[in-house]
């Protein structure tokens, strides 16, 4: 087995600078933006996820300097590989254990695909049968990622049919300021409404004149345009 060193010799050793270029440009890494700073390998998800097979077994303690590798696509890399380890956990002491590493190195969980890769398969299904506060709690952050994992935490839940802690934070979220908590918070709402629309319509009943405008096109984009257009207009 490789070393965690190795395994980042391995991943600059395939990067590609124009993908990388571009990344940059993609995940906002300008000065003020909210990738400030991230520096990019230039390596596509496909690749990092057949990768991510090859080390599945790497040690849990090994994942630590990955998840703290200034290189984005190295931190992407580790969490599916606590993903994957959360998959085959045996017990749940072992669950905790990975949960607690995905917690401890939230820092590294710092961009929207870094998030939405992880959350929802990891702190979601460790919480499904337990006290679910420090969901609210990461949602009444100021800090932006911590956020973003609060409510894309809860996508597992809407999966099971649980949908009142999404409702909880999407009302905790609904005047963010932030683009990318309007869009992860639409999100959630329009996954409810997949599979429970009626449910999706009170909250937007209560909340669509007031919430931001692309949270409220995240949460409609399934409607059909005559309903989407009453709400765009103030008309329901």
């Amino acid at each position: 087995m490789k070393t965690a060193e190795q395994i980042i010799n391995e991943l600059m050793g395939i990067s590609n600078k124009k993908i990388a270029e571009h990344s940059q440009k993609f995940f906002k890494t300008g000065k003020g933006e909210y990738g400030e700073g991230d520096i990019f390998l230039g390596i596509r998800v496909p690749e990092l996820r057949k990768i991510s097979q090859k080390y599945q077994s790497l040690p849990l303690n090994s994942l630590e300097s990955l998840i703290t590798s200034p290189y984005h696509e190295v931190r992407l890399l580790a969490l599916y590989l606590l993903v994957l380890k959360y998959k085959k956990a045996q017990t749940e002491e072992q669950q905790k254990e990975i949960c607690d590493f995905y917690l401890t190195h939230s820092t590294g969980v710092n961009n929207w695909d870094l998030v939405d890769a992880s959350a929802h398969y990891i702190l979601g299904p460790f919480l499904m049968n337990k006290d679910r506060s420090l969901l609210w709690e990461m949602a009444r952050s100021n800090d932006l990622w911590q956020k973003r994992i609060s409510i894309m935490s809860t996508f597992h839940f809407i999966k099971n049919l649980q949908f009142n802690d999404t409702l909880r934070i999407a009302e905790i979220l609904l005047h963010d300021t932030h683009d990318l908590i309007h869009k992860a918070v639409g999100w959630m709402l329009r996954e409810i409404g997949n599979r429970d629309k009626a449910v999706e319509e009170v909250f937007l009943l209560k909340h669509y004149r007031s919430m931001p405008r692309t949270m409220l096109r995240y949460a409609i984009e399934k409607f059909p345009p005559a309903e989407r257009r009453n709400y765009l207009e103030g008309k329901v």
